[in-house]
């Protein structure tokens, strides 16, 4: 029998001291959700660092030969009695002054094993070589990678000086300002008011997108007299540095280590100030601990909890609850449970991984898909039981959920924002996800789930000429506006508006029991998506002039799971965005056969394409400049606000906006207008024939390849990416009209096809005035009954809210 000892020194080359710079697993199993407190604690591999489960761990052997593990065992302690909870001051989990995640203490053992035979030698021990107690000194001493994630993503970002402090110019105009009593000099705002720190000026700030905050008077000011520095007065105390101070040229928060003089300079002594209003960070903070959670439960109660395969909680990392609520949905579909779960073990997943599972999105779909399907970390968490003296724990109907945190990073990596703990619009994750599973599954369409959300759209524009024109796209989602004035409760609305103005007159407020909201029938949003719409300053080809067109829209293909996106997000009076309080009433089974486009019919004419390169410019689309303005009133680019107007054919604010949201991060967005109407043998001229040989072996056409790689400066990875975030430009002009065959059809070719029928299967539904807070919710039918999904909470629903959904998941039924 092989000494242990022995059998460690025979493997010592293939032990790594670890260096700094790497990052270290010792958390979380790389390919299950088991940690150091499952029954089988974690094996860190001491070669490449990654930690595996006692079931994986010998797979991970098998691919790469490396035989030294550090066992991490954690067991909980007893402990007499609850630990006194802190309140947090600093936005961070389980660091001094932050979150106090108020979780039993644990008791950890450590100890050398090597594969395949499972050989334990004990740590700490003088016997062991000195390599391995340097290297497993360095990882228990170094911060897990999943820690240094989680903590980076929590904590606000660190403020840099500001270049424009140390020489900040101050003007001798004798301002004094008072202690208190401030106001905005141009409005009568009193809150979130900024003192300019050159001319002492004090005004509000900037108008927030659901309507709050200020009026944009501050940032205003710097437009008019480029005087950079600002801070806000009622975050000044003592403690300077927790000040907020804005730097309008670098946009965003900065230090300003002269403040105190710069503050002296109007007459104000820092050292006696009151803080006032919340800072920045502090405001995140109380919307992060201070959330009302009773008001996203059905009927203010608890609902019965739910176990088992398929009923697995997913943990709230800090906002990611537009995450989770959509990730259940999406996983209840047929072709992802295949796909990844199903037809797919977590062994297949980590064989065809790189050497680093941690950032292969096949390996941690396929993860992620196990841990909410399997039904293995579906089950009541313990905790401690309060009734009793001793520490006995007993069986919650509380689940501890599964954190996706390997998952998030992945699907984040190319998307700052989801990297963040910020709330995000459940609408454009949703989008970015089955964008990145489509890619990861590219040349594989036989394997790719997301086909199963992907359909054509046909629209057909009527010039006044009696030509036609057919443009088609790719989409995931069905975007419905939601027509108010369909509303099928007039008479109750007429009365309740009388009734609130009756009561406003007289100074009392309207209660929530007594509001009337409108409802609205979704077949009357589909129906409003179909039905024909003017469309001004259409420039015809046929008329070789601007005239009014008739634009009517159609599906070339109906898939498997349609998504429908309710924008209940418009435009109210003096442009500032507002969420419809509407309820839309929808059916368990829709049909939408009468959506099929017929395409080019018999005795239709087409406009003729294009027109000659040197007239282009002359005749090129023109935006409306009052969409334009007011979109710059909110902030955004003029130059995007011309495009969005343009690429929404002038239809209004709310559209330009929507279009404009979706494509900030287009690799052509900053292009001058100009440059993309020029004629196309010019502007797709001088590009690399190589690289649109290898875009074409992808299976795009030629023309597509060309227009691509001009728009991503030659560079084939981002102009893949530019193709499938412009589905309207990957149609080229002699494609734009086809017959009705749908099957002939290049935009849907190979797509999932079938009848109209629907059933509804899953909610996503929103609270809060904003895409950008608030809390998100899935309602999933499963098992022939409704379940919630609130985060980590699984319940049996009791009045699922089909008539408040953001986003409704239909199956197709079979025919």
């Amino acid at each position: 029998m092989v000494d242990p000892m022995e059998l460690l020194r025979s493997n010592l080359s293939r032990v790594r001291i670890p260096e700094p710079t790497n990052r270290i697993y010792k958390q979380e199993c790389c390919l299950t959700f088991e940690t150091p407190r499952s029954e089988g604690g974690l094996f860190i591999d001491m070669n490449t660092f990654l930690a595996f489960g006692k079931d994986s761990v010998a797979w991970n052997y098998e691919k790469t030969g490396n035989p030294v593990y550090l066992h991490i065992k954690q067991t909980k302690k007893v402990v007499p009695e609850d630990r006194p909870t802190k309140k947090p001051t600093l936005l961070a989990i389980g660091v001094d002054g932050g979150f106090d995640n108020s979780e039993p203490e644990y008791e950890e053992t450590h100890n050398i094993v090597i594969l395949p035979d499972y050989v334990t030698l004990p740590f700490p021990s003088v016997e062991l070589p000195e390599k391995v107690r340097l290297a497993v000194d360095a990882i228990l001493m170094a911060e897990g990678a999943e820690r240094k994630e989680q903590v980076a993503a929590w904590i606000a970002d660190k403020k840099q000086r500001s270049a424009y402090a140390m020489n900040l110019q101050q003007i001798d105009n004798g301002v004094i300002v008072p202690p208190s009593g401030w106001r905005c000099a141009k409005c009568d705002k009193r809150d979130n008011l900024w003192l300019n720190l050159t001319d002492g000026m004090i005004q509000c700030g900037r108008r927030n997108w659901d309507g709050t905050g200020g009026n944009n008077h501050a940032i205003d000011h710097y437009k008019e007299t480029g005087y950079p520095l600002a801070v806000k007065l009622g975050t000044v105390t003592a403690d300077l540095e927790a000040a907020d101070v804005f730097s309008y040229p670098e946009d965003e928060g900065v230090l300003d280590p002269l403040l105190a003089e710069h503050l002296a300079h109007f007459g104000i002594d820092f050292s006696s100030l009151q803080k006032t209003e919340m800072t920045t960070a502090e405001r995140e903070l109380d919307q992060n601990t201070n959330f009302d959670w009773d008001r996203i439960q059905e009927s203010g109660q608890e609902v019965e909890p739910i176990f088992g395969p398929g009923y697995t909680g997913l943990v709230n990392l800090g906002n990611s609850c537009y995450m989770a609520a959509t990730m259940q949905v999406v996983y209840s579909t047929r072709s992802f449970h295949s796909r990844y779960y199903r037809n797919q073990s977590l062994k297949m997943a980590f064989e065809m991984a790189p050497a680093d599972p941690t950032v292969d999105l096949n390996m941690q779909l396929t993860k992620l898909a196990h841990g909410l399907l399997s039904g293995k970390y579906s089950m009541p968490a313990l905790e401690k039981d309060d009734t009793a003296n001793a520490a006995s724990t007993t069986a919650s109907a509380k689940q501890e959920g599964i954190p996706p945190r390997m998952f998030k990073a992945v699907i984040a990596a190319s998307h700052p924002e989801f990297s963040t703990m910020r709330q995000q619009d459940a609408l454009e994750f949703f989008l970015h996800f089955v964008d990145q599973v489509e890619r990861a599954n590219a040349g594989k369409p036989e394997l790719d789930p997301a086909r199963s959300f992907k359909f054509g759209i046909e629209d057909r524009i009527l010039c006044s000429s009696g030509k036609v024109a057919y443009n088609r796209r790719l989409d995931y989602i069905l975007s419905l506006n939601i027509p108010l004035h369909e509303a099928t409760n007039k008479e109750e609305l007429e009365a309740f508006h009388k009734f609130k103005a009756e009561k406003i007159s007289e100074g009392m407020e309207v209660f929530s029991d007594e509001i009337v909201r409108p409802r609205v029938p979704l077949e009357a949003c589909l129906a409003n998506f179909s039905a024909p719409e003017e469309i001004h300053d259409f420039y015809s080809t046929a008329l070789k002039a601007k005239t009014t067109a008739i634009k009517s829209a159609g599906l070339t293909s109906f898939p498997d799971y349609l998504v429908l996106h309710m924008r209940k997000f418009v435009m109210e009076e003096g442009w500032v965005p507002k969420k419809l309080d509407v309820y839309i009433d929808v059916p368990d089974i829709i049909d939408i056969s009468h959506m099929r486009s017929k395409g080019l019919q018999l005795g239709e004419e087409l406009l003729p394409d294009g027109v000659p390169g040197g007239e282009v410019e002359s005749n090129m689309p023109v935006p409306n400049e009052d969409i334009v303005s007011q979109l710059v009133s909110m902030g955004f680019n003029h130059l995007h606000c011309q495009k969005a107007a343009i690429k929404t054919s002038n239809a209004g604010v709310e559209e330009a906006m929507n279009w404009l949201l979706s494509h900030m991060d287009d690799p052509d967005i900053d292009f001058p207008i100009s440059q993309e109407a020029q004629g196309a043998e010019a502007f797709l001229s001088s590009v690399d024939q190589s690289k649109v040989d290898t875009l074409i072996s992808f299976g795009f056409t030629e023309e597509i390849a060309r227009k691509a790689l001009k728009a991503s400066g030659s560079d084939i990875e981002k102009a893949t990416d530019w193709i499938f975030n412009n589905p309207e430009a990957s149609v080229p002009s002699d494609m734009d009209a086809t017959t009705s065959n749908t099957a002939s059809d290049p935009t849907s070719a190979g797509l999932p096809d079938g009848g109209g029928r629907y059933r509804l299967i899953g909610i996503v539904s929103h609270i809060g005035t904003s895409t950008q807070c608030g809390h998100y919710v899935a309602h999933i039918f499963k098992d022939g009954r409704w379940v919630i999904f609130n985060d980590d909470k699984v319940g049996a629903s009791v009045n699922p809210p089909k008539d408040m959904g953001y986003l409704y998941f239909f199956e197709r039924l079979n025919s």
